[in-house]
């Protein structure tokens, strides 16, 4: 399935985007981000500490261009079906010296290995977009987000 403006919609439900003013930390980011996931279901508990470790162990594989960041691990560590949440969060996280500095965090739980890839995808049209990219990252309200995920144009 190839993830257009309509196929986002089908992977992030409106009351998982979330704005935070800051966090502690990255490992916190990680937590913020995946909690919509596991509230709604999508993931287990666990599914951000397992990414917390993976971040230990292999860097922030997930950070992929500056201001924008797709936290996720491998399903059996955790995910529990196809979602996706987005948090935007004002003051830029920083996972390591040497990645950027994220403020558009997508987190994704999916029951396959291939999920992510689709997803992978559909951010590389956003991040092409600097503009869009702050204006997503600028956003003031989660309504307004969502409606620039999941609209053609990006408006």
């Amino acid at each position: 399935m190839e993830l257009d403006a309509q196929g986002i919609e089908e992977l992030l439900r409106p009351e998982n985007i979330r704005i935070v003013e800051e966090v502690s930390s990255w490992e916190d980011a990680i937590r913020v981000a995946c909690r919509p996931l596991v509230e709604g279901g999508y993931a287990e508990p666990h599914y951000a500490e397992n990414i917390i470790k993976d971040t230990e162990e292999l860097g922030p594989y997930y950070v992929l261009t500056e201001d924008v960041a797709l936290i996720h691990a491998r399903p059996e560590e955790g995910a529990i079906r196809k979602q996706m949440a987005v948090t935007l969060v004002r003051q830029p996280v920083v996972f390591s010296e040497e990645s950027f500095p994220v403020r558009i965090l997508f987190a994704l739980a999916a029951e396959d290995a291939d999920s992510h890839i689709e997803v992978i995808r559909m951010l590389a049209n956003i991040c092409m977009d600097e503009e869009r990219v702050r204006q997503l990252a600028e956003c003031a309200t989660t309504a307004e987000a969502y409606r620039m995920l999941t609209s053609p144009e990006g408006r």
